[in-house]
């Protein structure tokens, strides 16, 4: 069984050296904020095979992003930090990372960073169309270059209950079934959804995405990304539908956006 004892004083020291680091890489650095040390990451059984964030989940710490170190060989917290400066001075002062925590057995050690999971501030389904609609139509009203792809600004698009509809069918399956692709296991994709709906299209797209946990993020996130972006952009959509499903094991969002112009 691993030994969860001085998670603290190896967080203590990491918070010491980000409060002082005077260089990194042989350059200059900058004080960062401290990191927490919930007890909860100390408690992680963390193995060969082991994904981190399912096991930092099953110790009773979500997190929406986590990375570990592994150190062989360290006798005490001082001789792991020395090492830490030396080779993940980077990490160390990594402004990604609200937490830290040390998983230790024997003179093996696995340091965990990690930025845990909040609950997110989903709009209910009554609001989602004027949360959405806003974000959207407010980057469709500037010229925008996705990827190598430039885009004049385009109309506003409308919001379609019957494309919503279809956007949570495909949400929901992604959720409960924890995959997450256009396709699902029936074959089935974004056209067939949509008329399966009952929306006759001319023209079909959509965008999707996974743990954002607000529909600006989601919205962000689709910009980022040259091809999502260019359906965003497209000014051959004129309305769209979009939904969440939340995973009920993990909490897990999963974003359906369906961009259509009708027959």
């Amino acid at each position: 069984m691993p030994a969860h004892a001085r998670s603290g004083d190896i967080v203590s020291l990491v918070n010491d050296y980000r409060a002082a680091p005077r260089s990194c890489g042989g350059h200059s650095a900058a004080p960062v904020p401290p990191l927490e040390s919930p007890a909860a990451i100390g408690r992680a059984r963390i193995g060969a095979g082991t994904f981190l964030d399912q096991a930092l989940e099953q110790a009773g710490y979500p997190v929406e992003h986590a990375e570990a170190v592994y150190l062989s060989n360290v006798t005490n917290a001082v001789a792991a930090l020395t090492l830490l400066r030396e080779r993940f001075c980077e990490k160390l002062l990594s402004t990604d990372f609200a937490a830290a925590g040390a998983v230790r057995s024997g003179d093996d050690w696995v340091i965990v960073f990690a930025r845990p999971r909040h609950a997110a501030p989903l709009p209910a389904p009554g609001e989602l169309d004027a949360a959405v609609l806003a974000a959207v139509n407010a980057a469709r009203a500037l010229p925008r270059r996705c990827g190598e792809q430039d885009f004049a600004a385009a109309p506003p698009l409308r919001w379609n209950a019957t494309l919503a509809q279809a956007a949570l069918v495909h949400s929901r399956d992604m959720a409960e079934r924890r995959y997450f692709s256009h396709e699902q296991q029936d074959g089935s994709v974004v056209g067939d959804r949509a008329l399966h709906a009952g929306y006759a299209w001319r023209r079909i797209g959509e965008n999707i995405a996974s743990g954002q946990a607000s529909v600006d993020e989601a919205v962000a996130g689709w910009l980022d990304s040259p091809g999502h972006c260019a359906n965003i952009m497209n000014a051959g959509f004129d309305e769209m539908g979009l939904a969440y499903a939340v995973n009920p094991e993990r909490g897990r969002v999963y974003w359906t956006q369906v961009l259509g112009r009708g027959r």
